[in-house]
């Protein structure tokens, strides 16, 4: 029998409201230097490494606004049966490099809700979509 119910299932295909962020060189040096990526061109923060987005569209919140494994709560996600659900993908698509000035609007779509058995039980993943616009400010 599946924990997720026709009711969980009808939020695949939510998406958000577009969010725009402003790329600094300081926060690609940042990036780079916190996931240990040793290239010149993104410790200078000359150009963004694969990935960076991600952390760059976070909600800050206070600590007690954190699940207890440290991960903020995901408000385009249903309260599902399980307490943990994992990602289960990601598509991204990169059409151009990212560097410092450039405006990033991002817009993520749920794409996938789906139930596998593990050796403790029943586990629930997520696929996500993320849709990037990128207007190039300094070149």
């Amino acid at each position: 029998m599946s924990v997720l119910s026709e009711d969980l299932l009808a939020n695949i295909g939510l998406r958000s409201e577009p969010r725009r962020e402003l790329v600094t060189r300081r926060d690609i040096r940042k990036y780079a230097v916190a996931t240990g990526n040793r290239q010149r061109k993104y410790l200078d923060g000359d150009l963004a490494p694969p990935m960076f987005h991600v952390p760059l569209f976070w909600d800050v919140v206070e600590l007690d606004q954190l699940t207890p494994d440290g991960v903020s709560i995901d408000t385009l996600l249903p309260k599902f049966p399980l307490e943990k659900a994992m990602a289960g993908g990601l598509n991204i698509d990169y059409h151009l490099p990212v560097r410092p000035g450039d405006w990033l609007t991002a817009t993520r779509t749920l794409t996938d809700i789906y139930e596998k058995v593990g050796r403790s039980g029943p586990l629930i993943f997520t696929k996500w979509s993320w849709m990037w616009l990128t207007r190039m400010t300094n070149w």
